[in-house]
């Protein structure tokens, strides 16, 4: 999500969560007036609501600039917070005991649900247990008397904590699926202004070459790439494409690019079904080993073999247990030192990226004189 996007998002939450003080602050005032005769120490009480107040204020957008804090800051969370817990523990200096009337009621949630929409549903949580261990020090430490050591009066202690612990972890999740929502807008209008750029670029570019080149393997190669690049803006890339019948694609669309050269593809009976991501992932991994082999290593022949990967991705460095399927493309081409070579980018983004995106690895066997084996774990 783009700063722009994050700033109007939260922005948007915590402007409803300052129309949320103030209407809680509300009831908690009315509360007070309603409930005068069981006040013990009633200049106590509106100098808490006060506090309220202010503290409501100073975390009301329209009024925040003269905070000494940024309203969407951790310090503010924190002073929000502290401030409930004081208006808690001063809740039981004000009322006498078996009060009814508790003096903040939901006011600090507000803060709770604050912590739970900058900083995840852990925060959101943890905060509902330090709000909640407050009240409960309020009620029955400093408020309690012997005629509340049980009863109702713990159901509503409980009560209060499970409320809180649910606004905390709820506000916190429901930001989190916010935020992944709008990532995923904007992917989608991104990939939608791609789509455009090269609709109108590059895919037109590829449709010229093809009507008018005389030289039939270049317009077979442009023909090949559009399908691939329309296959791709379209998002379905290896939706409807087994693993095999991408490999013979891969292997006839290399045998038109180097006439000299013949690909062999064997895949075994038994190999597992794959993910359309590891197809997609594999097609171009084994893609760029095919263009290395014929462009860099002039060879005459490639084999594409496929297997389950049993117990030999184990033993490779970094393997994990989770693969499925080992993939080899070797070529009897003129080879390479491994050890000296420097990595291209095609190895390095095209393989070895592509395979390392899906959990796989990749290891990559030759010998000048004597071809080259890439092989692919995944």
């Amino acid at each position: 999500m783009g700063p722009e996007s994050e700033l109007a998002l939260v922005g948007g939450l915590l402007r409803a969560l300052s129309v949320f003080r103030f209407a809680t602050l509300a009831y908690a005032a009315l509360g007070v007036a309603l409930s005068r005769d069981d006040l013990i120490r009633e200049p106590l009480a509106w100098a808490l609501l006060g506090l309220m107040f202010v503290t409501s204020l100073l975390l009301t957008s329209w009024f925040s600039t003269f905070a000494p804090f940024d309203r969407s800051s951790p310090p503010a969370v924190l002073f929000e917070l502290s401030i409930g817990i004081v208006v808690l523990l001063g809740d039981s200096f004000v009322y006498a005991p078996g009060r009814v009337q508790s003096l903040p009621w939901s006011w600090p949630a507000a803060g709770i649900m604050a912590a739970g929409i900058m900083f995840g549903p852990g925060a959101g949580f943890i905060s509902s247990l330090f709000i909640g261990a407050a009240n409960f020090y309020s009620e029955w430490v400093l408020g309690r008397t012997p005629e509340n050591v049980a009863g109702p009066e713990i159901v509503g202690t409980l009560s209060k904590l499970g409320l809180w612990v649910i606004t905390g972890t709820l506000a916190g999740y429901v930001i989190a699926r916010l935020r992944r929502a709008e990532e995923e807008i904007s992917t989608v209008r991104a990939r939608e202004e791609v789509t455009r750029e090269l609709h109108d670029g590059v895919l037109q570019t590829l449709a010229v070459i093809q009507r008018r080149s005389d030289d039939t393997e270049l317009a077979a190669l442009a023909r090949d790439q559009e399908h691939d690049l329309r296959g791709f803006l379209a998002g379905s890339k290896g939706d409807s494409e087994a693993f095999e019948p991408a490999m013979r694609r891969l292997a006839a669309r290399h045998e038109r690019m180097h006439p000299p050269c013949k690909v062999n593809v064997v895949v075994a009976q038994d190999l597992p079904a794959l993910t359309n991501t590891q197809v997609a992932a594999l097609s171009g991994a084994v893609g760029e080993a095919l263009t290395n082999a014929g462009k860099h290593g002039n060879a005459r022949k490639v084999t594409i073999y496929a297997e389950p990967a049993e117990d030999a991705f184990v033993s490779k460095p970094g393997g994990a247990e989770a693969s499925t399927v080992f993939v080899s493309v070797k070529d009897d081409g003129d080879g390479f030192d491994v050890d000296t070579a420097v990595p291209s980018i095609g190895m390095s983004s095209s393989i070895r990226g592509r395979i390392a995106q899906v959990g796989g690895v990749v290891d990559v066997d030759s010998t000048v004189g004597r071809g080259t084996e890439v092989q692919l774990w995944v």
